[in-house]
């Protein structure tokens, strides 16, 4: 009779679990930065740690804010904006809470481009020729407003001195193409796109003015952080996991030619749907294997907001945002990152 029991439970135990699962929804962008989230989910590290996770889709990670200052999204993206301070100052919560994409020395997936007639003009040699240049933004009051500002430090330019267009990526690759903008602050996979059609070169990459520049950040929705940490912490344990894998998966800026890689690489490019080749051809962002934010980062840009004017309170800090303990809480579970290469 026992035994018959104990059979009888592990049939129905795959379908109890099934109904334990917590829902999450999280936002998603559909390009590369949503690597982790894609992993987690197709190697089952969600699943391990009783999550249903819903992923839902916006044209831009700005567009997540408002449903995460209203608890209607669970868990996005994004990046160092003066809105996210502002909506702090007016009691939004929204959390930073872990790495999503950085610079490292050796990567290249954030680059100061330069429409190619510009430099084969000779209009563009060096930083001080930024003085009129246009240059294409996503916002005038986000990290790559305050990584320009540094580039024209470096120049003796001011910020107020260059021509300054707000596109979106999409609509910057045929800016390029057709001399309506001369220059970007470009991410992956774009970068790659008007490199290979030779309408503008990389001049720079941007760790060589902004090291270990903080590009996008894992966000929680400061209600779901308060009321259902548990499942916050299941979520950040799966996706440091992830996160750890990925980095396994990359070799000197790129992902490697072994199994890792080439796992990693299907996972990528079935999500997006795009080719394998496509991914390889893109160069990847890094994310630390620990999930841990760079601070400094931050800080600078928000020194650059408060410069600018661009956040209301001028008492506001990069603390009053930011909330490391679901990282250091996955990092007690899981131990130190040991890499597994191939």
């Amino acid at each position: 009779m026992l035994r018959k029991f104990a059979i009888g439970f592990l049939l129905i135990w795959p379908h109890m679990a099934a109904l334990a699962a917590d829902k999450v929804s999280v936002g998603t962008v559909g390009n590369s930065s949503d690597a982790a989230f894609f992993i987690a989910a197709d190697k089952g590290y969600f699943a391990a740690e009783q999550l249903d996770v819903a992923f839902v889709p916006f044209d831009n990670a700005g567009r997540m804010m408002a449903p995460l200052g209203t608890a209607d999204l669970d868990i996005g993206a994004g990046t160092a904006i003066a809105g996210l301070y502002n909506a702090g100052a007016r009691g939004i919560g929204i959390k930073v809470v872990a790495d999503r994409s950085r610079m490292r020395q050796g990567y290249l997936f954030q680059s100061f481009v330069v429409r190619k007639a510009v430099i084969d003009s000779g209009r563009f040699k060096s930083w001080s020729d930024l003085k009129g240049l246009k240059v294409a933004l996503l916002s005038n009051a986000g990290s790559p407003a305050s990584a320009l500002n540094e580039a024209a430090k470096l120049g003796k330019v001011k910020l107020a001195d260059i021509d300054l267009t707000i596109l979106q990526f999409p609509q910057q690759v045929p800016a390029f193409a057709n001399g309506a903008i001369d220059a970007s602050i470009m991410v992956e996979p774009f970068t790659t796109q008007v490199l290979s059609q030779g309408t503008a070169v990389r001049f720079s990459s941007t760790e060589d003015f902004v090291p270990s520049d903080q590009i996008g950040m894992v966000f929680y929705a400061d209600k779901f952080a308060r009321e259902h940490r548990d499942i916050g912490q299941r979520f950040m344990k799966a996706y440091i996991r992830a996160v750890r894998a990925y980095n396994d998966a990359i070799k000197d800026g790129r992902f490697s030619a072994g199994a890792k890689g080439n796992e990693i690489v299907a996972i990528l490019a079935r999500n997006l749907k795009v080719s394998d080749a496509q991914i390889r051809a893109t160069w990847p962002q890094a994310i630390d294997p620990d999930g841990r934010v760079n601070r400094e980062s931050l800080q600078r840009v928000l020194d650059f907001f408060k410069q600018y004017d661009q956040v209301s309170d001028k008492s506001v800090t990069v603390d009053s945002v930011l909330d490391m303990s679901f990282v250091e809480q996955a990092l007690k579970d899981l131990g130190p990152y040991q890499p597994q290469p191939d």
